[in-house]
């Protein structure tokens, strides 16, 4: 018998120019022969130059995106992104519960790279008391990890504090996405840093200077999130995910006027 192809679902904004969000996550999840499903949390106003604004949907409207195919498909994994509101973050962890043995990437988007507020205090507290149980891992860059630790992260044991606040908050495994921006860190390396029960696994990739890192975040937790329906354990997960990740960075098509997005393709 034909064993049957995974099915990863994106649950975040979307992105009209393609290189991050659900359109992004679509074409990670694909790369890696998942079949990919989505539901929209937020259309967004953005391109390559910033994000200027957004319409939020409401938490019934996403529900309502997700409970056909959640009758109608086996997932494999589960990805989410942009959740503008408590609203919407409680619907999907109501749908959510009734899958609970499924990997879920938590990707916690509080803010875009040209500084636009994507998530408020409310919802982020409500994404981190619904939803950080839930994760079989938690995707934080280093400004989403120092918004929801509450800490300024200026050293390298400043990582391991705010893995241990987000770990005290329910999340199991917390990987903390660009590490080589702190201080005292190899410049030539960039590393992300993945706890798992407390126990921190650095996973390393070469640094390149490029303005082509629009999206990687959300790809990154996709990749993941891929992986993690393919079988593979949360570290394997991870390295596999980085290293795609580079890849894309190394290929990017060099696409529009300011962070421009990267190269995903199937592997």
């Amino acid at each position: 018998m034909k064993e049957l192809q995974k099915v990863c679902l994106s649950i975040a904004g979307l992105d009209p120019s393609g290189g991050a969000g659900i359109l992004a996550d679509v074409r990670a999840f694909a790369a890696f022969g998942c079949f990919p499903a989505a539901a929209v949390t937020s259309l967004t106003y953005q391109n390559t130059q910033g994000v200027f604004g957004s319409e939020n949907q409401s938490g019934e409207v996403v529900e309502r995106q997700i409970m056909p195919i959640l009758e109608d498909y086996s997932f494999g994994a589960v990805k989410t992104g942009m959740l503008p509101s408590a609203d919407v973050i409680e619907a999907v962890a109501r749908v959510l519960a009734a899958i609970p043995d499924v990997p879920l990437v938590v990707d916690p988007v509080v803010r875009s790279t040209s500084g636009f507020d994507l998530i408020d205090d409310a919802a982020l507290r409500s994404l981190t008391q619904r939803l950080f149980p839930m994760a079989a891992v938690v995707t934080p860059n280093l400004a989403e990890a120092e918004r929801i630790a509450g800490i300024a992260i200026e050293a390298d044991d400043d990582l391991e504090r705010a893995a241990r606040v987000m770990h005290e908050l329910g999340a199991a495994c917390v990987l903390i996405k660009g590490g080589h921006r702190v201080p005292g860190s190899d410049p030539t390396k960039a590393v992300d840093h993945l706890f798992i029960d407390g126990v921190r696994h650095a996973v390393s990739g070469e640094y390149i200077e490029t303005t082509s890192t629009h999206g990687t975040g959300c790809i990154l937790s996709s990749a993941i999130a891929a992986n993690l329906a393919l079988g593979k354990d949360l570290v394997e997960a991870v390295t596999v995910a980085k290293a795609f990740v580079n890849e894309a960075i190394r290929s990017a098509p060099g696409l529009g006027k300011g962070n421009g997005p990267i190269n995903i393709k199937a592997i």
